[in-house]
């Protein structure tokens, strides 16, 4: 027996009421949702209401106060909750060596053997010996530490009473010394999960909850993480959640948020739900950390948080967040499950989650929401950074810019987030637009290439594009009316030569000077409407629908290179032509967009 399995004996675990352990986990789970009702209450009663009939010095007191008790009734919510499922963890785990232990019991009861109290097993004489008819003396099976062993009583064949009472004693020795370590692993869980004593929840409260999280994770992998459809397919996992019980959904929102905040299926109240919880956990997991990337993604991750708890309209769904490869974010403005219009923008080079990515990107799908509810008031607008878009600089990574395998898993992931929508939105047949800029459109370009396509999708627009993977529009899936394309004059991006025309372009450089490389690069690309990946986008050979934008600061500036043409097209100051047209389109309205020659 082991050190740890000394305090346990087989007849404490036989008799142990995993009921009761169920019903302390019951009462943590109802503290749990006390808790959260009170946030909810604070965050969508009392905050709105004080900050429309409240101003001054005496308003911002209180706002700040409620916010407090907000995030104090937050951090009571998750630790209770992570109690909760310990508990509930426990009692599964313990269960399955009851049952271990019970099936062995029976069988030794039914063969007439005695199992004394440190697991050894007595057994009568009985057949079975070398030859037939030789009787095997009875005797006592012992625990030897290692399980599978026969008894030292000389050779026996394995259908014998002694291989039996053999078999029967590592069966119960084994539940019992697991049965200890399943306590011992819990008890050090259960310890941890203590709060600071005070009215605050401070920065580093929250790390010590995100490591906590994990612990509990880790412990809970059986009793739920294993039951999690990441194979299925979105439709499935929006019936898996149906038909989970009140009280599993809130285990799993307390202890995986991450996994149920980012999983494609899953209604999007639920998603915003466990992502805000799961953004703490992240907030805490990396603060105090001194590397630029923890500086960088947390600065990203202070300023969702900020806007999320600052409001406004159209309201915020924070539909993904984490924090892998340069970061995931993806962030509604509207309901994007009951809104007849539905867009989702993918952005392209340099998307990082940063702070930078948590105001401009995010402002993107903002500006597109709003100008959608001028149209059509049910309109959501999406950003969705769900894949590792390149960077440069980025070492010898700064060369992916140029080529599709980011692209080609973006489109897999940007797939299966367009799915999610497309089973979980409660409109019979709504209207869904994939919006892709600069390297974003190469992304949205192989998503189309899939079986199936998008789903869901309607219209597709593309902006600042350096080329989608293919050269003709109908060959996205959605017919060439449907695709919409807009190209500043001064977007340099939107120029990138074909990738023939710079090999040739190069050589003729290197070889005749300037004009050769003019000449070798038009032998290239003869109608001068190749880009980098395919076909211009905005030329007529392409067949989409080119809406005009406004031509953009020029591309040389006090003698640098200007590329703020490539990141207006959403801004409705700076370019209302081409921001309007993207909000028609979105909003199911293409019928009264503007056309722009090609060129």
């Amino acid at each position: 027996m082991t050190a740890l399995s000394s305090t346990l004996t087989w007849a404490q675990l036989r008799d142990l009421k995993c009921a009761e352990l169920e019903s302390a986990a019951d009462g943590w789970g109802k503290a749990s949702n006390r808790a959260d009702a009170g946030r909810d209450r604070i965050e969508k009663q009392l905050l709105v209401g004080l900050r429309e009939s409240q101003h001054g010095a005496a308003a911002d007191a209180a706002v700040g106060r409620l916010r407090r008790m907000s995030r104090n009734l937050q951090y009571v919510y998750t630790e209770c909750g992570l109690i909760r499922t310990a508990l509930n963890s426990l009692a599964y785990e313990m269960r399955v060596q009851q049952g271990v232990l019970r099936r062995a019991l029976e069988e030794a009861e039914s063969l007439k053997f005695t199992v004394h109290a440190d697991g050894s097993v007595s057994y009568p004489s009985g057949p079975g010996g070398l030859f037939d008819g030789d009787t095997v003396p009875g005797g006592t099976a012992r625990v030897t530490g290692m399980p599978g062993l026969l008894p030292s009583s000389g050779l026996v064949a394995p259908d014998t009473h002694a291989a039996k009472a053999r078999d029967i004693s590592d069966r119960i020795t084994g539940a019992v010394r697991t049965a200890a370590r399943v306590d011992w692993r819990f008890t050090r869980i259960l310890r941890r999960l203590r709060a600071e004593e005070g009215l605050k929840v401070p920065d580093r409260t929250w790390t010590d909850a995100a490591g906590d999280a994990a612990a509990v994770r880790e412990a809970a992998r059986g009793y739920l993480k294993s039951r999690i459809p990441h194979d299925a397919t979105p439709a499935e996992r929006r019936e898996w959640w149906a038909h989970l019980t009140d009280e599993q959904r809130e285990e799993y929102l307390a202890v995986y948020p991450d996994q149920i905040g980012n999983l494609d299926g899953i209604p999007s109240l639920i998603r915003d739900t466990a992502n805000r919880d799961n953004l703490q956990l992240l907030i805490g997991k990396l603060e105090g950390r001194d590397d630029e990337v923890s500086r960088v993604r947390l600065a990203g991750l202070r300023e969702i948080d900020r806007q999320l708890k600052e409001g406004g309209q159209p309201p915020m769904y924070l539909l993904g967040i984490g924090d892998e490869g340069n970061g995931r974010a993806i962030v509604s403005y509207g309901n994007p499950d009951t809104a007849r219009n539905v867009a989702a923008y993918v952005p392209g080079l340099n998307t990082s989650l940063d702070e930078d990515f948590a105001k401009s990107d995010l402002k993107r799908a903002r500006d597109t929401a709003i100008g959608m509810h001028q149209h059509d008031p049910s309109s959501a607008a999406i950003t969705w950074l769900g894949y590792d878009a390149p960077q440069i600089p980025d070492g010898f990574d700064s060369l992916d810019v140029a080529g599709d395998e980011r692209a080609v898993k973006g489109g897999d992931a940007f797939n299966g987030f367009m799915g999610g929508l497309a089973a979980t939105n409660e409109n019979g047949n709504p209207h869904m637009t994939a919006i892709g800029h600069s390297y974003g459109s190469r992304t949205v370009g192989a998503a189309t290439q899939q079986d199936g396509g998008i789903p869901g999708v309607d219209d597709i627009v593309l902006v600042g594009s350096p080329g989608v993977g293919v050269d003709r529009a109908e060959d996205l899936g959605v017919g060439e009316s449907h695709v919409f394309v807009g190209a500043a004059r001064n977007d340099i991006v939107t120029k990138v030569p074909s990738k023939p025309q710079a090999v040739l372009g190069f050589i003729g450089l290197t070889s005749l000077g300037p004009s050769g490389a003019q000449i070798l690069g038009d032998a290239a690309d003869p109608g001068d409407d190749d880009l980098w990946f395919g076909r211009d986008p905005a030329s007529k050979a392409f067949g989409a629908r080119r809406f005009p934008v406004d031509e953009g600061p020029g591309i040389l500036s006090g003698g640098k290179l200007n590329t703020d043409a490539h990141g207006q097209y959403f801004d409705p100051v700076r370019d209302n032509s081409s921001a309007n047209s993207i909000a028609l389109v979105a909003a199911g309205k293409a019928r009264d967009l503007k056309a722009e020659e090609y060129r």
